[in-house]
Formats: C-alpha cells, sequence, structure tokens
C-alpha cells in the first residue's frame, strides 16, 4: 500500500529558470507541461493542499538588467512573474487541476488580489493556488515573498525546487568533491553563506521554524515522494 502524505499543506517554490528548458530565454511549453503532471501527481496523494511560488527569472532578471533604477527593475520582476503564474495556471487546468492565481500587484481582468483568508479559502476547497507579483514590494526576492506566503497560509514546509539533489558545500557542477548535507541548520546555512536561498527568506524560516527541503526538480515523481515524506534532497531544519 502507497504511503499516504506526510504534509498536508505545502508551499513550492519555483524559480522562474525552472520554465526554460532547454532554451535561453522565456517559456519551454514541454517544461510548463512537465511542472503541471508533477503537481497534479502530487496532488493525487489525497489530503494534499498545495500553493506554489513562481519567480520570473526566465523572462527579466533585475540584476542583469544595467544602469536600470532597483526600484523599477524589481517591478518588471514581479510583473514577470505574473506571466509565469497564467502559463501554469493554463498548464494545470488543461490537467483538470483546478487553480486560482493571486497576486500582490493588482491586475484584475487576469487574477485575484492577494487576500490571505480569500487564499486559505481557496485551498481547503482543493484549489491550487499561484501567488505571483512577488511580495508586492521592490528589494524583497521572490524566495523571500515564498516564506512569507508559507508563513501567512501556515504551510507545514516549503519545498524548494531545483536543477541538483540538495545543498552542497560548494558547486557540484564545478567541484566533484563538493559535499551534499542530509540535513542542514538555518544558522549553518547563513554562517556558511550557502546559495540556497537569500538570507531574509532563510532568516524568516528559522524564526518561524519553517522546515525546508530543497530536493531536484527534474527527476520525474519528486514532488509526490517529497509531500509523501521520502528522504530525498536536503531538510533544512
Amino acid at each position: 500500500m502507497e504511503a499516504g502524505p506526510r504534509y498536508k499543506r505545502v508551499l513550492l517554490k519555483l524559480s522562474g529558470e525552472a520554465l526554460l528548458g532547454g532554451r535561453e530565454f522565456g517559456i519551454d511549453p514541454l517544461m510548463l507541461d512537465y511542472l503541471a503532471r508533477e503537481v497534479t501527481d502530487a496532488r493525487q496523494l489525497g489530503g494534499v493542499q498545495i500553493a506554489i511560488v513562481i519567480g520570473g527569472g526566465n523572462i527579466f532578471r533585475g540584476a542583469s538588467a544595467q544602469g536600470m533604477e532597483r526600484v523599477s527593475a524589481d517591478h518588471m520582476g514581479m510583473l514577470a512573474t505574473i506571466i509565469n503564474a497564467l502559463a501554469l495556471q493554463d498548464a494545470l487546468e488543461r490537467l483538470g487541476t483546478i487553480t486560482r492565481v493571486m497576486t500582490a500587484i493588482e491586475v484584475r481582468d487576469l487574477a485575484e488580489p492577494f487576500i490571505r483568508r480569500r487564499a486559505l479559502r481557496h485551498l481547503e476547497k482543493d484549489r491550487v493556488v499561484i501567488f505571483a507579483g512577488g511580495t508586492g514590494n521592490p528589494y524583497f526576492t521572490t524566495d523571500s515573498a515564498a516564506a512569507l506566503r508559507a508563513m501567512e497560509i501556515h504551510a507545514e514546509v516549503l519545498l524548494k525546487a531545483t536543477r541538483v539533489d540538495g545543498i552542497y558545500d560548494g558547486d557540484p557542477n564545478i567541484d566533484p568533491k563538493a559535499k551534499r548535507f542530509d540535513r542542514i541548520s538555518y544558522l549553518e546555512i547563513l554562517e556558511k553563506e550557502l546559495k540556497v536561498m537569500d538570507a531574509t527568506a532563510i532568516s524568516l524560516c528559522k524564526d518561524n521554524r519553517l522546515p525546508i527541503v530543497v530536493f531536484n526538480l527534474k527527476i520525474a515523481g519528486n514532488v509526490r515522494r517529497v509531500v509523501q515524506g521520502e528522504p530525498i534532497g536536503t531538510i533544512v531544519h
């Protein structure tokens, strides 16, 4: 008999780059469909409520906008997350998954404004909620938005989907001797300055004791496995 879900309410953090697939820019339809299948597969465990925060780096990355004023660049990045959220919503609903996009920046013709109680109600009605627009404020990354939204909806865990199978003490793509951690503390990440999430997001999770699981998104079925509590990736505690 297959194990049921370990976590009943999760927040999945996807980077904008996750939508690139083999492209250098924009959205790869094949990757979009793959992500939608991964989320839908995890929901089929039954009793799992899933919220998603998605980045916008596949469309616009403020850090690369040479000479652009930071606030303007950050607002453009937040708008890019709305494009990605609408694309993911479409892919999910083509698989029969009911979704709602909620955004911190109001675009009423396209998505609902973020209202915490309404978001909780959507989750209780078994809808996948995609949070877009970051926090609605410049100077905050989508990692920070993911940590914030996870607290607001009382998620049991923050799932950080990446291109590698956990947290290493170096770049495993460059250093073959890089050591992978099965478990690591928030404080160790901050002290070692490991590139997992930004310091604001890590500190917010630490202060509120929200566990983070960092895992490889490229392995099919991993979203389902991590929701079931299988020992994959790295747990930040």
